[in-house]
């Protein structure tokens, strides 16, 4: 993919007009990537409501790992595979308008600085500080979320991976600025993510964190980064 997007830039760079499209396989692996990536990044932050959430099946007398908790965490996984969707469609639009580089990076400063930008202040909102708030408190999200039964475990992953969700979709968006298959990155969010969920200061990291993307982004959009 990253040799079809340089062939088509250097296309373009000639003033040759062409569509810049993919095939299914394109797609599909695409899809792949970020579905596994999404995975990866976020199992660690999910363990600990999975446990507890284990823990109190075996404590109603469920001998070994209930089905339930498996269906709990299918439906936090069906979460993060529907934003692997939306991540392919913004990656298809994105080498559609020629707007990123071999390294599926945004190739533009000014589109790089953007998102860091919206990533940045995402981090500052309410909205955020809400969905880490339920993130960060594993417990208090089974106590107030409890659902009996199959059905109801599958209701409790779903929603807990909504507050997942909301927690770090603005992180995520930032792979288009600095590189979807950039691995010390992929490396350093998922770090960060871990310290926002886990860690002792989880809201002040999130801040920080969300004050430095937006300089940044302010940084890149002026030329001076």
């Amino acid at each position: 993919m990253a040799s079809s997007m340089e062939h088509d830039q250097m296309m373009a760079a000639m003033g040759m007009t062409m569509e810049m499209s993919w095939s299914a396989t394109d797609t599909l692996f695409t899809f792949a990537m970020w579905s596994v990536m999404m995975v990866g990044m976020m199992a660690g932050t999910a363990a600990p409501v999975l446990l507890l959430f284990a823990a109190a099946k075996a404590g109603h007398g469920q001998r070994g790992v209930s089905p339930d908790v498996l269906t709990f965490g299918l439906g936090y996984l069906a979460i993060w595979i529907g934003f692997s969707a939306c991540a392919t469609l913004g990656q298809w639009a994105l080498h559609r308008a020629a707007m990123l580089s071999p390294a599926m990076a945004a190739s533009s400063p000014k589109l790089a600085g953007g998102i860091l930008i919206v990533a940045g202040a995402y981090q500052l909102t309410p909205w955020k500080q809400m969905c880490l708030t339920h993130c960060r408190t594993p417990l208090g999200f089974l106590m107030s979320n409890w659902r009996d039964g199959t059905w109801g475990a599958l209701q409790m992953g779903l929603r807990h991976g909504t507050y997942c969700l909301g927690c770090c979709w603005a992180l995520m968006c930032v792979l288009f600025a600095v590189g979807v298959m950039n691995l010390i990155w992929v490396a350093a969010l998922t770090a960060l993510v871990l310290l926002e969920k886990i860690g002792p200061a989880g809201a002040i990291v999130s801040g920080v964190a969300g004050a430095a993307m937006a300089v940044g982004g302010v940084l890149l959009i002026a030329g001076v980064v």
